[in-house]
């Protein structure tokens, strides 16, 4: 029996009986009653994952946000830490898949931070509301029995699915349906865990990868300088040669000519006056797996970090930077030590914590934005 827990009258049966309606299907479609029972007893509506259904933070948030935080000093140095660390695994997956190496650390390191983070929402639990009370109802439901259908199979226990809301799980958070038609077992145990096996995780990514269509010894891309006042075409579709891109007076950040036959776009994600970047196929790879140019962004540039390479040479058009996750917990310490009611400092940026720079913001005369940079930062202190 599910728990409708916050909703009352008509909503609650809804909810219990398309709880109930995700049984029934499940056990049709061949998992075990007992599976089905225990994954989903005591499903509460959670309004945080229904919420979470209709937005995402890679459509929304800053480009410059959204880089400082996932791109910062802590998860490079973690990173290379990890790259040493596993550096014999992180070998044999390249040989087997062909994917650089330092590609599939970045996605570990973003995902989860490098197998620290899992989530905030037990899986099947939060695959029940959204199937049940967001949107792509048909979608999620599909998702959900590919789950159990996981546990079913022992691959991985009932009490490690914790992931996202959206049903993505394990060190490199795997929808279910992905899981099923690219996991491998690489450590050789005959189950395909991608929660516990750090081998697991890292080959099941690069063969995810290299599904997507990933060129060995191809570069993802890099920053280029425009010309200035440039307005020809860019996007990541809109592809060329790389001659042809020299062509409209683009060039290597040093100046020289840009040359070559194979083809590429031009992503310019914050408009012509920040970085600008010639991306290739591999770029397109990694988009896919989760299907945000900022995102692919984030992980090709940590990738270039864990390589050994520097920050991008031409700045963010804005005047408020992002923060680092480490300032983020910072910031959350000065508000509450200027007397602001935001609740535990623990570096995640929240509603409450969201409230409580708007106000700091109203203090110093500032637009309330809600927004965590620099500015409202150093006002308050920062270093």
């Amino acid at each position: 029996m599910s728990v409708c827990v916050g909703l009352t009258g008509p909503a609650a049966a809804s909810l219990d009986s398309c709880v109930a309606a995700i049984r029934s299907q499940a056990v049709k479609a061949g998992v075990s009653r007992s599976t089905v029972e225990a994954a989903l007893q005591g499903v509460a509506y959670d309004e945080k994952a229904v919420r979470f259904s209709t937005s995402q933070p890679e459509y929304k948030t800053p480009i410059w946000d959204y880089l400082a935080f996932l791109v910062d000093d802590a998860r490079i140095e973690d990173g290379r830490a990890m790259l040493k660390r596993h550096a014999t695994t992180l070998a044999n997956v390249e040989k087997r898949y062909g994917v650089d190496r330092h590609i599939v650390a970045a996605v570990w390191g973003v995902e989860s931070d490098y197998g620290q983070f899992r989530g905030d929402f037990h899986v099947p639990h939060a695959l029940a509301n959204v199937a049940c009370a967001g949107r792509r109802a048909k979608y999620f439901r599909s998702e959900l029995i590919e789950i159990l259908k996981i546990v079913d199979r022992k691959d991985v226990r009932l009490s490690d699915l914790q992931g996202s809301w959206a049903g993505a799980f394990g060190q490199t958070q795997f929808m279910p349906s992905t899981y099923r038609r690219l996991a491998v077992d690489f450590d050789g145990d005959g189950r395909k865990d991608l929660v516990n096996s750090v081998p697991d995780a890292l080959a099941s990514t690069a063969n995810y990868l290299k599904k997507a269509g990933w060129v060995t010894g191809m570069p993802w891309g890099y920053e280029v300088k425009l010309p200035k006042g440039y307005s020809g075409p860019s996007g990541r579709k809109t592809r060329a040669s790389v001659t042809t891109w020299g062509k409209r007076g683009i060039r290597h950040l040093d100046g020289g000519d840009l040359t070559g036959a194979a083809d590429a776009g031009l992503l310019l994600p914050a408009g012509a006056e920040g970085p600008a970047f010639l991306v290739f196929k591999n770029f397109n790879a990694i988009y896919s797996y989760n299907v945000a140019e900022s995102y692919a962004l984030a992980i090709s540039h940590l990738a270039d970090r864990l390589r050994g390479g520097g920050a991008f040479k031409v700045g963010w058009p804005t005047a408020d930077p992002g923060l680092s996750r480490a300032e983020r917990l910072e910031l959350q310490k000065l508000l509450l030590r200027a007397g602001y009611d935001i609740g535990e400092a623990d570096g995640r940026v929240g509603a409450a914590t969201r409230e409580g720079i708007r106000q700091a913001e109203a203090r110093f005369g500032f637009p309330r934005t809600g927004r965590p940079g620099q500015r409202i930062y150093k006002a308050l202190g920062g270093r």
